[in-house]
């Protein structure tokens, strides 16, 4: 019997895109095509199955094996291209869960990521017993208190209450053998670097490191220079990265209301001027003059306060 998929075409269209891209590695990186060729244990891929996950997407046949192997890794990659999946098979399979100490700790620039990194943890390690806990502002302290007094081999969270639990010396950090920095360059445009740095100077010396990031700007790769040892590089190629633009697009109509316009720009689309400004913005204009919902995705985020101060001169 013929069988109709679920998924949406432009879904599928923009994650086929993704598996097209070409990728630039450390010398020695080889992309493994299979969950069972990656050594993982048995019960962990027993998790990956249940959790719905066929073959692995084109960064986690890439990085997956570095990371186990204990590796610093940097690993260029976006939302959608799995890389909360690997984190989380990654992380389950280096625990040791006889042990109930903080074992891994994953950063993330929003409460809402390092909860969903929690629950793919915990969905992805039903069978190793794993025990994971989401460090977010806006919960309980007491909870937080609670659950990391209690013991969890890994903790998701965020800059700043994972720095508050660690002075409070409610989180212990002397069994931490992992630090994933995921959406790096998102934690530092909002401000989180000091927060960064002071987590990294409680953690032990000997520390292997994984740092996720969209895009590389300098501040980054000064992190990696402080942060990593040797660390494997897993870049999408330069030329390839319009790739995610145009799978943006095939799904934007998924994403967003019909009457929506989706914009997606760089440093060549806005003078920096007020008169340029005010142009770029008349394509977001209704028949009335005024401005039209919208998206705007732009690379640099002095571009994007610059629109915005457009934006409100407009109002």
């Amino acid at each position: 019997m013929a069988t109709t998929s679920v998924v949406p075409a432009n879904r599928r269209r923009a994650a086929n895109a993704a598996e097209e891209l070409e990728f630039e590695t450390t010398e020695g990186v080889k992309a493994i095509a299979s969950f069972e060729e990656m050594g993982i244990k048995d019960d962990l891929l027993r998790g990956i199955y249940q959790y719905g996950f066929e073959k692995p997407s084109a960064i986690q046949q890439r990085a997956v094996t570095p990371i186990i192997q204990g590796r610093d890794v940097i690993a260029q990659a976006q939302s959608g291209t799995g890389k909360t999946s690997m984190i989380a098979l990654t992380v389950c399979q280096f625990v040791d869960t006889s042990k109930r100490e903080v074992q891994a700790l994953i950063l993330s620039p929003t409460r809402e990521l390092a909860s969903q990194t929690e629950k793919v943890i915990l969905a992805i390690g039903d069978f190793i017993n794993i025990q994971a806990h989401a460090c977010i502002g806006g919960k309980s302290v007491g909870e937080d208190i609670r659950k990391l007094e209690y013991g969890v081999h890994v903790v998701s969270g965020t800059p700043g209450r994972v720095c508050d639990m660690i002075k409070r010396r409610t989180l212990r950090t002397r069994d931490i053998k992992m630090l994933v920095l995921d959406e790096s360059d998102e934690m530092l445009s909002r401000g989180f670097k000091d927060q960064i740095y002071d987590v990294y100077r409680y953690l032990p010396p000997d520390l292997q490191v994984v740092l996720i990031s969209a895009t590389l700007p300098h501040e980054i790769l000064e992190m990696t220079n402080k942060f990593m040892t040797d660390p494997i590089r897993i870049l999408v190629k330069r030329d390839e990265l319009t790739l995610e633009v145009s799978s943006f697009f095939s799904i934007a109509d998924y994403l967003f209301p019909f009457n929506w316009r989706i914009l997606i720009t760089d440093t060549t689309s806005l003078l920096l001027n007020n008169r340029a400004s005010s142009n770029f913005l008349l394509p977001l204009k209704g028949k009335n003059g005024n401005l039209i919902p919208c998206v705007i995705f732009m690379i640099h985020s002095l571009l994007l306060k610059l629109l915005y101060s457009a934006t409100l001169s407009e109002r």
